[in-house]
């Protein structure tokens, strides 16, 4: 997969905003789309990390956290060869973690206090080092700039039902077909490209902390707490589902066109195939965190700034 293939279905995602625009207006329509989507891109690509983690409630964790939280993050940012990211913590039951930010300069990792309850230090440095391949590989910026365009592309099509250059050049049926199809397209596109990176990121995640299967038993641990437990913010925001690790929504079981993620099981598989090349220690990370455990949070009050 890769990013060639990234590539090509962000070339899709493009091809199909333009073709809206061409459908509602002509060539000035397809024009116009472009100026816009080149618009809404620069305002995600500059603000896009404030607003998820304003929709999510994330706060802050600073330097010399009790939870040692954001040590851990550092430590893994210098094995990856990354400057270190903000770190967040989401107060939320439901254990799960995203990355977000246009480049690894302004990128920030948040994990929720569910994570911390459910995770050994092991298991949690697996998901954290998944996170930061995420920012090593750019793909928080391909993961927004997707979403905006899934978005622009349904708004659009919503619109072509009001403008008379469609319905001329389509009917009715066909207009009427174009705003359930088009947006059904794009979000196709969004959500192969998420399943294309979360593989990516598992191998280079596995590589960063040392130990495949710290990640593999993490992942099986967050699925099983997204399946039972609801996570109220992404709810609210389902655009922002595809940033998680594991589907916040209560996530498709196979690897369906309609999936955000891939299915647990392959994803599992794939880490698990990893070990026995590796080692069941190999890495200086490995060495590193063997044996500790991040602390119980649980009955500390609210998740927040921990000093």
């Amino acid at each position: 997969m890769g990013y060639v293939k990234t590539a090509m279905l962000m070339a899709a995602m493009t091809a199909l905003f333009m073709g809206v625009g061409y459908l509602i207006g002509g060539s000035g329509g397809a024009l116009i789309a472009l100026v816009v989507a080149a618009a809404m891109n620069a305002f995600t690509w500059w603000n896009s990390d404030r607003m998820v983690l304003r929709m999510h409630n994330a706060q802050p964790v600073p330097p010399g956290d009790r939870m040692g939280l954001y040590a851990l993050t550092a430590e893994l940012s210098r094995n990856a060869g990354l400057p270190e990211p903000k770190v967040y913590l989401i107060d939320t039951p439901q254990p799960n973690a995203f990355a977000t930010g246009r480049n690894p300069a302004n990128a920030a990792v948040a994990v929720t206090s569910g994570l911390l309850r459910s995770l050994s230090r092991e298991e949690l440095a697996g998901v954290i080092a998944h996170e930061l391949a995420h920012i090593r590989n750019y793909d928080t910026a391909i993961m927004t700039v997707t979403a905006t365009f899934a978005g622009a592309i349904s708004m659009l099509a919503n619109f072509a039902l009001f403008f008379g250059g469609s319905r001329e050049r389509m009917g009715l049926i066909g207009t009427l077909l174009m705003m359930f199809l088009a947006p059904m397209a794009a979000a196709l596109v969004q959500m192969a490209i998420s399943r294309t990176r979360e593989y990516a990121a598992d191998k280079a995640g596995a590589e960063i902390c040392g130990e495949p299967l710290w990640l593999a038993s993490a992942l099986e641990k967050i699925a099983m707490g997204a399946a039972r437990i609801d996570n109220h913010a992404a709810e609210r925001n389902p655009a922002t589902a595809h940033m998680f690790i594991i589907n916040p929504l209560h996530a498709h079981k196979h690897d369906s066109l309609f999936a955000t993620h891939p299915a647990t099981e392959n994803r599992v598989a794939a880490l698990r195939a990893m070990a026995p090349q590796r080692g069941r220690s190999s890495g200086t990370a490995g060495r590193q965190m063997s044996g500790s455990r991040i602390p119980n949070t649980k009955n500390r009050g609210r998740a927040g700034p921990w000093s």
